[in-house]
């Protein structure tokens, strides 16, 4: 148990995990298996590679709030939206990690440097699309002028009334509502309504993961269980991610393949967790999502089919657990249908 709940831990530290791309339970070849058995064509290859601007894309965007609740916003540049304002925001370059690129962005699109705080919310989309929303604090640079508008942008300014600007989106809106709402509960010293700074860790992968933390209650003891797979050695269920659907298609298979088809209610609270490199460009352009899922039955009524098994986790791990189930607790995932 102490293994498994120092695991569990650092998982719910937003750390990565000693597990590597084999330990994978449900590839793209099982799935593609699956659907054949089924009678169902599959819908992509089960040799699929993930590979930075070409077969999977990266967004990165940044929430920066000034002491004065005012934004930082950029006015494009693109002829397809020049003089309409965004979020500083752009693709994540080959051999890039995430950090890394959307410091570059807010540095090429408004001339200021900054330092990372926490993710606030992903968001998938079918075809391998992600897009990661970041907010932190500037820590130098200077704010970029008309003067020195280029191909990145025309300027950029701090901007308190988004309904003054003409903007290149409305998707941005409830980001800024987001990021505004944290940046007030990052004032108190105490953040007992939201979670821990989480960012990507740097972490190679070759594939497009899923990882499951699957809790469920015994209502005999009271205890919380957590779901792990035998397959070569313990670890949590971990599924290659279908670029050709969407998340929520991708976990519901993988639910599915686990526990039946008759799989019971449960609930994705969110992420915990993204594992992700960059290096060597090409070969490690996956990533790794680790996500948090209950089910609203007990354990007695939930059965899990084959090489997986459950496994109690003590109280002080339980309560952990059950703090990361609020609202809040976890970073949102967004499907994007």
């Amino acid at each position: 148990m102490a293994m498994l709940e120092a695991t569990v831990m650092k998982l719910l530290r937003g750390e990565a995990l000693d597990e590597n791309d084999e330990l994978c339970d449900f590839t793209l070849a099982d799935q593609n298996e699956a659907c054949v058995a089924k009678g169902v064509t599959p819908i992509g290859p089960s040799d699929y590679v993930p590979i930075t601007k070409s077969t999977v894309t990266y967004i990165v965007l940044v929430v920066l709030v000034n002491s004065e609740d005012e934004v930082l916003m950029m006015q494009e540049a693109k002829s397809t939206c020049a003089g309409q304002w965004y979020l500083p925001a752009g693709r994540v370059e080959p051999g890039e990690n995430l950090n890394d690129a959307v410091k570059r962005e807010c540095l090429e699109e408004t001339g200021l440097e900054m330092e990372l705080d926490t993710l606030l919310t992903v968001e998938a989309a079918s075809k391998a699309w992600f897009r990661f929303i970041f907010t932190g604090n500037v820590t130098g640079g200077c704010l970029k002028t008309p003067a020195q508008a280029d191909s990145e942008s025309l300027q950029a300014k701090w901007i308190k009334n988004i309904s003054e600007v003409t903007l290149r989106s409305n998707d941005i809106i409830p980001l800024i509502e987001c990021g505004r709402a944290f940046h007030k509960v990052a004032q108190h010293k105490v953040r007992n309504d939201w979670h821990h700074n989480i960012l990507p860790v740097i972490k190679p992968h070759k594939k497009l993961l899923l990882r499951l933390l699957i809790c469920a209650r015994q209502k005999t003891s009271a205890k919380l269980y957590v779901l792990m797979s035998e397959k070569t050695q313990a670890h949590f269920p971990m599924c290659e991610i279908n670029h050709n659907r969407n998340l929520h298609s991708t976990l519901r298979k993988f639910m599915t393949e686990i526990f039946g088809a008759d799989v019971a209610l449960h609930k994705p609270h969110g992420v915990l967790s993204i594992e992700h490199c960059g290096q060597p460009e090409g070969s490690n352009d996956g990533l790794c999502l680790s996500l948090l899922v209950t089910f609203q039955k007990t354990l007695e009524e939930v059965f899990p089919i084959g090489k997986y098994s459950w496994t109690a986790v003590s109280t002080e791990c339980s309560k952990l657990i059950a703090m990361r189930t609020v609202r809040n607790m976890t970073v949102p995932l967004k499907v994007i249908c």
